[in-house]
């Protein structure tokens, strides 16, 4: 490990390396200033420092390989029921939406292609986990909707002569979907057994259609249907507003891409802070700081999981907590030496006339991300990718009481966003920025953030690419609060449309 007590001269900004970049300058660093102390740090206290950090790095890819995805939510079997079932509610209801708005759901929202292969692959893998006789039922029944009644009929076959509740089972099954037709007699009392023995929603209103229809049961019908659309309005009606508020982002953002790229994008012009990127302090002492303070966090994350506690005052500060330490030996050791100050090294400050700048800039961040969205989409699509589902539900967003509720939504759309810009984009983009362009710098602190959430192929890219976007915005800006704001704003939408769907 090379000495770090005697730091010597910071290390030239190199060209970049992965081509032109016409969007951002990769600029010179600039020079430090002349009186700046050089802090002496124990090589071997930094050396312990990154084991640690390697070592908890190790433990969290171990962890994300090892642990499997249904254990890490709270009541799977209800969890997935409840997502499947909305899911395919809203399939049903903007089936039969004019053309135009159900492109725009499918846009925003969905894509009804997907949504039923994809549903019958994550019961096949509950099934697995959790052999419960409802969740097999339910697995059945999404069979039956795919029509692939050969595994129908397999199913019942088997249940025909298992133990209770199956024999039932195998009797709704074969009426709804394998015998062409059933008398009213026999409807009635396979009716009387649904409703007895199957929950309300989505699955339940398949077999009881089925089964009306195959006995020519029109009240029935009708008067299933008339209880599905006003079960569903609600859901609708949330659904449309929330693809409504992202075509309203997306048309905003591009305006404000339109006049952005008309300005040419220079500094001067949207300039928000004061913060100088490349940064004034050198680029080992930034890292230096990174190793140090990401170890202490690392061993505050683990001694605040030990606990097991379901105090929610330590969970609201959690997040704080595990980040103070970084900051405090940024400020003491990046910031104060530059004579920046915290708020000034960071563009936290905003110049005059900087809040329509900021607001410009807010809109072409969400705009990019959400088309970055669309995009990222229709390549997995084509490449048959998809997101497991339970990287994107959250229990408590669902189920949890108002505070638990609150509490959630103050460190999903407050702390995780303000903590993580400033770290990531604040700390980390800036000191790789003493060393590389634009480009490279930005890949590397965006892989890093993405690779820290713990998401699939999917999630992963998505993560990459807004990390991409706000470091772009705070090397244009100056200030990390386009790149907050919009973090915040993309946090904010990701738990609305869980909490308007789901909740």
């Amino acid at each position: 490990m090379s000495d770090l007590t005697n730091m010597g001269q910071d290390e030239p900004i190199a060209a970049s390396q992965d081509g032109a970049e016409p969007a951002v300058s990769a600029s010179p660093a600039p020079p430090l200033p002349v009186s700046q102390p050089v802090p002496r740090f124990s090589p071997f206290l930094t050396g312990f420092s990154a084991l640690i950090l390697l070592g908890s790095v190790l433990l969290f890819a171990w962890l994300q390989a090892t642990v499997p995805r249904l254990s890490r939510v709270d009541e799977p079997a209800r969890a997935l029921a409840l997502m499947v079932g909305r899911s395919m509610d809203l399939e049903a209801v903007f089936a039969n939406a004019p053309p135009w708005e159900r492109l725009l759901f499918d846009l925003t929202m969905s894509d009804s292609r997907e949504t039923l292969p994809l549903a019958s692959v994550w019961y096949e893998e509950l099934a697995d986990s959790f052999p419960d006789p409802q969740v097999r039922l339910q697995t059945a029944i999404l069979a039956g909707e795919a029509g692939k009644l050969d595994r129908v009929r397999v199913e019942t076959q088997a249940w025909a002569h298992a133990e209770n509740p199956f024999p039932l089972f195998a009797r709704l099954l074969s009426a709804a979907y394998l015998e062409p037709r059933i008398t009213r007699a026999e409807e009635l009392a396979l009716q009387a057994e649904l409703a007895e023995r199957i929950p309300a929603g989505w699955f339940y209103d398949r077999l009881a259609l089925q089964i009306a229809t195959k006995a020519g049961d029109q009240p029935l019908l009708s008067a299933t249907k008339e209880a599905l659309i006003s079960r569903t309005e609600p859901l609708v009606q949330r659904a449309r507003i929330l693809a409504g508020l992202q075509l309203f982002c997306i048309v905003a953002g591009l305006i404000a891409l339109v006049l952005i790229v008309r300005s040419r994008g220079t500094r001067l012009v949207l300039q928000v802070g004061e913060a100088q990127v490349p940064p004034l302090w050198r680029g080992r002492l930034g890292s230096v700081v990174l190793i140090r303070g990401g170890a202490i966090s690392s061993l505050l994350t683990l001694a605040l999981l030990s606990f097991e506690t379901d105090n929610l005052l330590v969970r609201a500060l959690a997040i704080p907590l595990t980040n103070l330490p970084i900051l405090f030996l940024a400020r003491r050791h990046l910031f104060g030496p530059t004579g920046g100050g915290f708020m000034q090294s960071l563009g936290l400050r905003p110049v005059p006339a900087a809040w329509g700048r900021l607001g410009l800039m807010l809109a072409a961040l969400l705009a990019a991300a959400l088309l970055g969205e669309w995009g990222l989409g229709r390549i997995a699509e084509a490449w048959d990718l998809s997101s497991h589902w339970t990287e994107w539900f959250d229990g408590d967003l669902v189920w949890g009481s108002g505070l638990l509720l609150t509490i959630s939504l103050l460190e999903y759309v407050l702390f995780a966003p303000l903590f993580e810009e400033l770290v990531f984009r604040g700390l980390l983009f800036a000191t790789l920025r003493r060393k590389f362009g634009w480009g490279m710098a930005a890949a590397i602190s965006a892989g890093i953030f993405a690779l820290a959430h713990g998401y699939g192929v999917l999630g992963t890219v998505s993560v990459f690419w807004s990390g991409m976007l706000w470091a772009w915005a705070y090397e244009k800006t100056g200030s990390l609060l386009p790149g907050m704001a919009a973090h915040m704003l993309n946090n904010l939408l990701v738990c609305a449309a869980v909490m308007a769907l789901l909740r």
